[in-house]
């Protein structure tokens, strides 16, 4: 049977997921209302967050997909797929154009020489702009150095979510048949003969883990057939060797793994028994092969300490609330997640490095998920000295607003060192685009809703390591902090709104040193918030008002780790999201700034 291997690569929420949900229900791989996205993060939030494997059957022929996430703090997941498949299905949205992650994306799949196939999905909107948006495609190709043949690509029309394509607009579709013969004609088969009878040679891109058999290589075969319980060498890029044995050997048959006793070239499998497997190492035959190219992950640029809850809520909610439980989370963790570095050397707290707030969100999401109780410090921004000059991440930034509201976004951008380099006025909206460092973003996102009145767009990408800015203005609040412990009132907390915006209810429990909203004048205030109100038998008139509590501000967890200062902790159990401050009694805070 002849394989095809192909990835699909796009901006977030350009349809990816759904197009490939519509491939496997129309060529019988899945059932009506099965989705590649079924991690439940995946699902509440509508995003990819891991890369993830499927096949279809097609007019005899194997296709692997490989579905890709859309957001930049994922960008790791998908240069590494890149280089296990023979083209790429660029899937860009009808009405927005190419984004900064298509840019991505494109890019790296146009330096290994793959030859994508256009997907210009959502033509069914009614904003959509198709000739323009191709337009701008071929723009996108000609600024990324694409070469002739890269620039003869194949277009195909979609509308994933009706599983509907067609090679012309004005053609009459009615399923995704004309993709999947493109798909057949212009991508490459993935081996030949030749490559059959060679020694096998293998290269993992990604990482599982079960249960039962431990640690799991997804990797490509590029030569020869592998079989159970094969003796095998493995190779790093530096020429250091170690062996194994293959135990387990799975293909993907729709979204479900078969256990198959040999798979031959050009196929996607995943393999069992090697413990220390990491991605981009060489799994072959035998010791005289030649190592593959090894496969470069992007840094992180945050790093952060995760530690054990010392609250006094601490163990209310939580499962798992000890140190060595922590840690082993944390382990487990580094066996999927390679786009993490964790720094075990302390034994109180661990040093977490990730690619950006999101990527670290969703950790903890899913630690807290599984009922673990822990406290995060404040993110701080990877500084790095190369050839003797300061270096920090920076992101390239592209924000579409309302042309009325582009001024303000200008003006917080320009405070927070944030370079414009481009400014497109389309209609009624403005496409900007920033160089700023990823210090001046953090926090940010939560002002740009506001300023934008919930209508602005912001996408962004990491762009390397670039010479220091300097310091950096920001309009920090102050932070409101309880110095009682007990029940909130709504009688305390009608007076106390008056200062900033409480993150905090009535009835409420809150503990002293606990942050329980912001004070616009910036600098911190010690609260009462469980002060009662002093009765009497008096009556007045008008003293007696009833009280107006303006709906607190949800502290979510990426809204937390925006807005918590670097003298405090987010504390983070199954139910609640806190923000306090790392000494909890004002004679503790005044100690420590004085040490300063």
């Amino acid at each position: 049977m002849e394989i095809r291997n192909i990835a699909i690569i796009a901006h977030v929420d350009h349809g990816k997921t759904t197009l490939t949900d519509a491939l496997m229900r129309q060529t019988g791989m899945t059932e009506e209302g099965v989705s590649m996205d079924s991690n439940d993060l995946e699902k509440e939030r509508g995003i990819t967050i891991y890369s993830k494997n499927t096949s279809v059957l097609y007019k005899d022929t194997k296709i692997n997909i490989v579905d890709t996430p859309g957001h930049a703090d994922f960008g790791s997941e998908v240069e590494r797929v890149l280089r296990s498949i023979d083209s790429v299905l660029l899937v860009v949205d009808a009405q927005e154009g190419p984004m900064p992650q298509t840019k991505f994306v494109l890019k790296k799949s146009l330096a290994l020489g793959l030859k994508p196939i256009v997907v210009i999905n959502k033509i069914d909107k009614p904003a959509a702009i198709v000739p323009e948006v191709l337009e701008m495609v071929y723009e996108l190709f000609l600024d990324l150095g694409a070469n002739d043949e890269q620039l003869d690509f194949t277009t195909v029309y979609a509308i994933a979510k009706q599983g509907i394509a067609k090679l012309k607009m004005e053609d009459e579709g009615k399923d995704l048949m004309p993709l999947l013969d493109v798909i057949l004609e212009k991508v490459k088969p993935a081996s030949s003969p030749e490559a059959l009878d060679k020694p096998f040679l293998i290269q993992p891109f990604n990482l599982a883990y079960d249960n039962y058999i431990g640690r799991l290589a997804i990797g490509r075969i590029y030569e020869g057939v592998v079989k159970n319980n094969d003796n095998v060498v493995i190779k790093k890029a530096d020429g250091e060797t170690r062996t194994g044995k293959i135990i387990k050997l799975f293909t993907f048959e729709g979204l479900k793994r078969k256990e198959v006793k040999e798979a031959g070239a050009g196929d996607i499998v995943m393999i069992a028994g090697l413990p220390d497997i990491y991605i981009g190492e060489t799994i072959c035959a035998n010791a005289e092969q030649e190592p593959l190219p090894a496969i470069a992950i992007d840094e992180p640029t945050i790093s952060l300490e995760f530690l054990v809850n010392n609250s006094p809520f601490a163990g209310r909610e939580g499962k798992f609330v000890t140190n060595s439980q922590l840690r082993e989370r944390l382990q487990k963790e580094l066996e999927v997640n390679v786009g993490l570095k964790i720094d075990f050397g302390s034994t109180d707290h661990y040093k977490v490095y990730g690619r950006g707030e999101l990527h670290i969100a969703i950790l903890l999401e899913n630690m807290r998920r599984a009922g673990y109780e822990l406290q995060v410090s404040q993110p701080k921004v990877i500084i790095k000295d190369i050839d003797g000059v300061k270096h920090e991440p920076f992101e390239e930034v592209t924000i579409d607003v309302p042309s009325e509201m582009s001024g303000v976004v200008i003006e917080k951008m320009a405070k927070r060192k944030g370079l414009m380099t481009e400014m497109k006025a389309e209609g009624s909206m403005a496409r900007i685009l920033f160089e700023i460092p990823v210090r001046g973003l953090l926090g940010y996102r939560n002002e740009f809703i506001v300023d934008t009145k919930g209508e602005g767009i912001m996408c962004t990408h990491n762009i390397g390591f670039k010479p220091y800015v300097g310091d950096i203005e920001k309009t920090d609040l102050g932070s409101m902090i309880s110095m009682m412990s007990g029940k909130a009132l709504g009688f305390s907390l009608f007076n106390l709104q008056e200062r900033g915006a409480l993150y905090i209810g009535a009835n409420t429990e809150v503990y002293e040193g606990m942050v329980i909203g912001n004070v616009a004048k910036g600098h911190d205030l010690a609260v009462n918030p469980i002060k009662g109100k002093q009765l009497t038998n008096m009556r007045a008139s008008g003293s007696d008002e009833a009280i107006r509590l303006t709906p607190p501000i949800d502290i979510t967890l990426e809204r937390g780790l925006s807005i918590m200062k670097d003298d405090e902790y987010l504390e983070i159990t199954p139910k609640s999201v806190r923000i306090r401050k790392i000494f909890l009694t004002e004679i503790e805070r005044v100690r420590a700034s004085r040490k300063k």
